[in-house]
């Protein structure tokens, strides 16, 4: 063993969960095949400018609204710390997103092969956004409890 492992750091680090660099590079790595996927689809869609302009503010809309929904839902989940107004915002928000854009693409005229493509990275987008958000908060709530352990530790050392 080396002789930093019985330091106090060491020692609140091993108090603590975090996720491993593999997840997190999992995280990341997904996330980026998703927006790369999505915009790669958007970029070489046939079809009118108007449509993929759409396309285009509705996948971000989305990909915002998704990051905002795990937000709330994070800070609300122990103790309500939100208004019941913004809750309808976040979640309406969501909701009207993923709408407006499936609707935006069931009406958009392209070959099915288009539609299922860009249907598939969207929900993709989706999906990695929720898992980067839950990755990002646990890292940070990760950190905070460090450094109060850290703090209390360094206190009782003091005392």
């Amino acid at each position: 063993m080396s002789s930093d492992a019985h330091s106090p750091s060491s020692a609140v680090s091993s108090v603590v969960r975090r996720d491993t660099r593999a997840w997190r590079a999992q995280v990341w790595i997904s996330f980026g095949l998703a927006v790369t996927l999505c915009a790669t689809g958007l970029a070489w869609l046939p079809g009118q400018d108007l449509d993929r302009a759409f396309m285009v503010m509705g996948y971000l809309f989305c990909m915002t609204s998704a990051f905002g929904l795990s937000k709330f839902v994070r800070d609300n989940d122990k103790r309500r710390s939100d208004t019941p107004g913004w809750k309808w915002v976040v979640w309406g928000g969501f909701f009207l997103a993923m709408a407006l854009t499936g609707w935006g693409l069931w009406r958009m005229d392209v070959q099915p092969v288009w539609k299922a493509y860009l249907a598939v990275s969207w929900l993709f987008l989706i999906s990695s956004v929720f898992t980067l958000a839950k990755t990002l908060r646990d890292a940070h709530e990760a950190d905070v409890m460090e450094a109060r352990l850290q703090g209390r530790r360094e206190a009782r050392d003091e005392a």
